[in-house]
């Protein structure tokens, strides 16, 4: 029996070079095309809530570690009291991030001035610039700090899990990846007021936009990061990787100048230095005095952490903590491997420069930290995981246990990395 559907009429055939017509939407009244609507922000969608949501009810389950951490392990053995909630999650170097955003690096008052240097220009200016601006609408200063870190940190779980949909085969998959992050051991440094949230907020959309290869909106999102922590030039390092293996298409090249503005706050800060010290490299030389970051072969720096870790030449709670410095640096050679052989070289340069820059002091120091800020990592555990459900029980049961006890460990005062 013959459908009963007329057929589809042919295509009316056009001349090959005729002008394309604008469409009525585009059509200014006088005729004229009218410029492209600007891009909008992406809207969010199921999986970002179930982020979101995710990224909440983790941060309310270490405000209450904190506040637990507060009653069980007070300062003072016979303490009736906890200590104040602001003085429990403003631990280590918070209070140079406090003292930058407060007094300033060089402070003329007197009374500002540490007694004894504290070395604070080894902190890159971004995230002071930040705190300051939110105590305008805080005024306590911690809980600006933590304000800071909650919002970027919102920031930072949409882009990673962003950037995930685009190695996993569903987008609901991406909210592993986020889990993986937020529960993995170092998290509580998302959570205080501490640097790694913002700078993840600028360098995951920066990221983002470079695959999109929107250049420019790359560059200044990747020269908010190079601000915030000097990890933003190893971030600046994958973007020209990833420039020199996409940008392929005729007139690319006029956009590789814009890849220069994140070099633009490092320099500024050193001239900022040089001005007040005489010292262009006053930040280096401060992490050196203060961290011992002078430059050492790997070999060594390897050596003296394991002696530190083993040799019972420190206290047990430095040494689990040098124990987990070598099992960092472990985890971070595996992934450079894999990514070197999944031959997704941008994200193998960025994971290398981290290992080479922290691989080469004297010893470890906050690599275990540093692992928050290695998004191929968590992302290529979730692609791992994903056939293999009891390898992600496996790992969310070592992980999660370790996530409490490093924050445990953090709100005491003790060193967490």
């Amino acid at each position: 029996m013959p459908s009963t559907n007329p057929a589809p009429a042919p295509a009316r055939p056009t001349a090959p070079n005729a002008p394309s017509v604008p469409s009525p939407a585009n059509v200014r009244p006088d005729g004229s095309a009218a410029p492209p609507a600007r891009r909008r922000l992406p809207r969010l969608d199921a999986v970002d809530r179930d982020v979101l949501a995710l990224y909440l009810f983790t941060r309310v389950a270490l405000a209450l570690v904190a506040y637990c951490t507060a009653w069980l392990f007070p300062r003072a053995p016979e303490a009736h009291s906890p200590s104040p909630f602001t003085d429990v999650v403003g631990q280590w170097d918070w209070s140079h991030y406090l003292h930058i955003a407060r007094d300033g690096y060089f402070p003329d008052d007197p009374a500002a001035r540490p007694a004894e240097w504290d070395n604070r220009e080894a902190f890159f200016p971004g995230f002071p610039l930040v705190l300051r601006t939110a105590h305008l609408v805080v005024p306590e200063w911690t809980a600006a700090g933590l304000l800071v870190s909650l919002v970027a940190g919102a920031v930072a779980v949409l882009a990673l899990a962003r950037i995930a949909r685009l190695h996993l085969p569903r987008a609901a998959d991406a909210r592993r990846a986020v889990l993986l992050l937020l529960v993995s051991p170092c998290a509580v440094f998302l959570a205080v007021g501490y640097t790694e949230s913002l700078f993840l907020a600028l360098a995951l959309p920066a990221w983002l936009a470079a695959r999109r290869h929107d250049w420019r909106a790359a560059a200044l999102l990747a020269a908010g990061a190079t601000a915030v922590r000097v990890s933003g030039l190893f971030l600046l390092a994958a973007l020209l990787v990833h420039f020199a293996l996409t940008a392929r298409a005729r007139g690319a090249l006029r956009r590789l100048p814009w890849l220069a503005v994140p070099a633009l706050p490092p320099l500024l800060y050193s001239c900022y230095l040089y001005l007040c010290t005489g010292d262009r490299m006053a930040w280096k030389h401060a992490q050196e005095r203060g961290w011992y970051r002078e430059f050492h072969p790997p070999w060594e720096a390897w050596g003296t952490t394991w002696s530190a870790a083993f040799g019972h030449g420190y206290t047990t709670p430095y040494a689990v903590m040098w124990q987990a410095e070598l099992v960092a640096m472990g985890v971070g050679l595996v992934t450079v491997a894999l990514l070197a052989r999944a031959r997704r070289w941008p994200e193998t340069c960025y994971i290398a420069l981290n290992l080479w820059a922290l691989g080469t002091s004297y010893w470890y120091m906050s690599i275990p930290r540093a692992t928050l800020l290695w998004w191929p990592l968590w992302i290529g555990i979730a692609c791992w995981t994903l056939s293999r459900p009891r390898w992600l029980a496996a790992w969310l049961c070592l992980s999660g246990p370790l996530s409490v006890v490093l924050a445990v460990t953090f709100f005491s005062g003790r060193w967490a990395g």
